[in-house]
């Protein structure tokens, strides 16, 4: 079955996290990053997890999971090392169709945790369905090279000048034209090399030429 890939807003939803050990500790790490609310339900944290909860970043209820702990949680992750608590909470979010993943338990998981590359807004996400994270990862590395950190501030920048664009340049079709022609091979291949002052100056030379300052 094919999946369908999309990219989840997660900022102040409640997202539950069964498991206190190091692979949960990853997965709170990755919510955080979107602004989640995370609840962490475990009888045992790690360092850094105890150290999250702390600073008021993560809430932590001591002890194992109950069907409650369900109550308005928008993603659910299970990472724990008891089979049978990951099948409990697996079965107990798909009769409330509610989105689980099952660490390493492709049949018991609704989505996938794709492997990413952050580039500030940027995001490339690659995903097997679970059929080989390794492969995903390795995918990943070799991506990681190709999109350098040079991506992050010229995906800021393209950012900033779109909302400049929609802002001054009432003309639909003219507009939508601009938007089209703000990146082209060339300056996509000066990202790429680290040339971003060029690139940039590319991006502005579509604006002058078609008076959007004006």
């Amino acid at each position: 079955m094919e999946l369908y890939p999309i990219f989840l807003n997660l900022k102040d939803k409640k997202c539950l996290v069964v498991g206190g050990g190091k692979v949960a500790e990853r997965k709170v790490s990755a919510l955080a990053r979107c602004g989640a609310q995370i609840h962490v339900i475990s009888p045992q944290l790690t360092a850094e997890l105890q150290n999250m909860v702390e600073c008021g970043l993560i809430k932590h209820r001591h002890g194992y999971y109950e069907t409650s702990d369900l109550a308005d949680a928008f993603l659910v992750i299970s990472a724990t090392n008891n089979e049978a608590a990951n099948h409990t909470v697996a079965n107990d979010c798909m009769q409330r169709n509610i989105m689980v993943n099952v660490v390493d338990d492709p049949p018991r998981c609704n989505f996938f945790v794709p492997s990413v590359v952050h580039r500030g807004s940027l995001k490339l996400a690659v995903s097997t369905g679970g059929s080989s994270p390794r492969l995903a990862r390795m995918i990943r590395q070799k991506l990681e090279q190709e999109f350098g950190t040079a991506f992050t501030e010229f995906t800021n920048f393209l950012g900033a000048i779109r909302r400049q664009v929609r802002g001054q340049v009432t003309n639909t079709a003219k507009r939508e034209q601009i938007l089209k022609d703000l990146v082209d091979e060339t300056t996509f291949a000066m990202v790429a090399q680290g040339d971003l002052e060029r690139a940039k100056e590319r991006v502005n030379n579509v604006c002058r030429i078609n008076r959007c300052q004006s």
